[in-house]
């Protein structure tokens, strides 16, 4: 491809308002454009990364037996109603009605759609197990679009879902879907972790991430070097030391106008580790109490997974239902339901609200003085020890790129997508479904490769693999050269790709400084620089984009160096 032929509008300077390394790179090198918040237009060179991204998702799910469909953008209402996340998905989804009045959505997610079509199709366990799969728009009124092209209104997933007869097969295709993520990930050139996850609205049963560690990540993963652990700190666990045993009278102490833990604990004298934290929240049930130690900090999705979704409590709502002001509420004494998280010691003394104004209560031994159920509700820290192997836990930022979930009979059975098995028996059909954002790859691969002159791109998703960069194309020499290895590497088969060789040729009539710096901040892989300079000795130079390392080599041993060079490149 000819530069003079291409679109590819660069800017000098960094746009205001942008902060992530993708979201500015792509603006300046001419990858995107913002039509509105979260919506982008993908220009030529972002374009072609994403078809490149693409290729390698259609060619892993095929080798897994995944068969390519495409399902509509545009659903009836009364399919989510069966499932219900008609009602439990709020603002994100996009509503609208068609003109006979019937409620329809813009599709978010496909479950329903696929468990739809199994219902309709597939009856018999001979027809399992299927794997399906689409490249598609979804669309999400998110709140706060934010990250460029990674957190966006309308984006495209490549989403598959599994169909089977049992847990066993179930478990099969999750395996495979697995593989084929580590191989795709990294074809695409990411350095990427598999993390336990929260199915969040997907549903009940195991689910993973992959992550792709940036520090523009939007999600905090927690991981241990010595063991391999790996989960989102919305699911993470961790194990911390339980303070020395302390014994403590049972009484009130007076503490005026101290509310929070650090004004008590400086106030009489004891470590934050003595406290019992106690957070007033609403369900829609029922108020809760929920209890955490003093030092640490509740973990809101998973409290959310216990008792669903909830709301601090208000100074009125806390004064009215348990007859005192915040910061001074504890457990002892209370009627309504208690949570409390396991890093309190159940045979310790702590020190927490009297449910009284300006007072305290030191001496609460948990195993006397109040009932609760006891859960993991707490938010994992960096330096507390592995739940696996007792190593030393660090946390970290990343993308998601992809996820996998074990979706069971969530969707199947409202939609009654039912089978006859081999004693003619109807049974629900049992799916997975398994997602990856090509856009998301592309942006997590550029905060992942850059420099401070712009994009390093993977060789597997560049959008092109050389260019070719005659300075001075009005020189009759420098133009036959650049034209003829053009044409001959144009014509040289990519064994790495399954395909031949994709060159761009800057033929526009630029300063050099101007040229190399357009090369720079595209970030194709091999620059192939022709100068006059060079040419009086018939050589050109070529260039890494990656290691900025050169060499120059003799005009009739070009094409083989050029072709060396790209291969030894990541």
């Amino acid at each position: 491809m000819r530069y003079t032929n291409l679109f590819i509008p660069t800017l000098r300077e960094t746009p205001s308002g942008v902060n992530a390394i993708s979201h500015i790179l792509m603006l300046k090198a001419g990858y995107v454009r913002q039509l509105a918040a979260g919506l982008f237009i993908f220009l030529p060179l972002g374009w072609r990364v994403l078809n490149k991204i693409n290729n390698i998702l259609k060619e892993e799910m095929e080798k897994i037996g995944a068969q390519e469909i495409s399902m509509p953008i545009l659903h009836p209402a009364d399919i989510w109603q069966q499932t219900g996340r008609w009602y439990t998905i709020k603002e994100e989804m996009f509503r609208l009605k068609d003109r006979t009045g019937r409620d329809m959505c813009l599709g978010m997610t496909h479950e329903e759609i696929m468990a739809w079509i199994a219902s309709k199709e597939i009856k018999s366990y001979r027809q399992l197990p299927q794997v399906w799969y689409q490249i598609q728009t979804k669309l999400r009124d998110e709140a706060r679009p934010r990250g460029g092209i990674l957190r966006t209104r309308e984006f495209i997933m490549k989403d598959s879902y599994s169909f089977d007869a049992d847990e066993e097969g179930l478990n099969k295709n999750y395996k495979l879907h697995e593989q084929a993520y580590h191989k795709i990930f990294s074809r695409c050139g990411l350095k990427y972790y598999q993390v336990e996850s929260d199915p969040g609205i997907m549903g009940d049963m195991e689910s993973h991430e992959f992550m792709a560690p940036t520090s523009a990540g939007e999600d905090d993963i927690v991981l241990c070097d010595n063991c391999g652990y790996a989960a989102n700190i919305e699911v993470a666990k961790s194990i911390i030391k339980s303070p020395d045993l302390i014994e403590m009278k049972f009484n009130e102490i007076y503490t005026p106008g101290k509310k929070t833990i650090k004004e008590v604990s400086e106030f009489i004298g004891f470590d934050e580790r003595y406290f019992i934290k106690s957070l007033l929240v609403i369900t829609e049930k029922e108020p809760v109490l929920v209890l955490i130690r003093g030092d640490q900090e509740i973990n809101e999705k998973k409290l959310e997974r216990l008792i669903g979704d909830f709301t601090f409590a208000t100074l009125e709502e806390a004064l009215k239902i348990t007859g005192t002001e915040i910061g001074f509420i504890g457990p002892v004494g209370q009627k309504i339901k208690i949570i409390a998280d396991l890093s309190i010691d159940k045979n310790l003394f702590y020190i927490s609200g009297a449910n009284k104004v300006d007072y305290h209560i030191q001496g609460i031994q948990p195993s006397k003085h109040f009932k609760a159920q006891w859960a993991d509700i707490r938010k994992v820290k960096e330096n507390e020890y592995c739940p696996k192997c007792e190593g030393i836990l660090k946390i970290e930022k990343a993308i998601e790129v992809g996820n996998i979930f074990k979706l069971g009979t969530k969707y199947t059975i409202p939609l009654n997508a039912i089978f006859l098995d081999k004693n003619g028996k109807e049974k629900p059909i049992i799916m997975g479904s398994y997602g990856i954002g090509p856009a998301r790859v592309a942006a997590a691969a550029i905060e992942q490769n850059y420099d401070e002159n712009g994009i390093i791109w993977p060789k597997s998703i560049a959008p092109f693999d050389i260019e070719i960069i005659p300075l001075n194309v009005t020189d009759q020499k420098t133009l036959k050269i650049a034209e003829d290895l053009y044409q001959k590497i144009s014509e040289i088969y990519n064994s790495f790709a399954d395909r031949h060789m994709e060159v761009l040729l800057d033929d526009r009539q630029e300063r050099p400084g101007v040229k190399f710096k357009d090369a720079d901040l595209i970030g194709i892989p091999i620059q192939v620089i022709i100068g006059e300079k060079n040419l009086k000795n018939n050589k050109v130079e070529i260039k890494k984009r990656r290691t900025k390392e050169s060499k120059i080599v003799s005009i009739n041993k070009a094409i083989v160096e050029i072709i060396n060079s790209y291969y030894e490149t990541y």
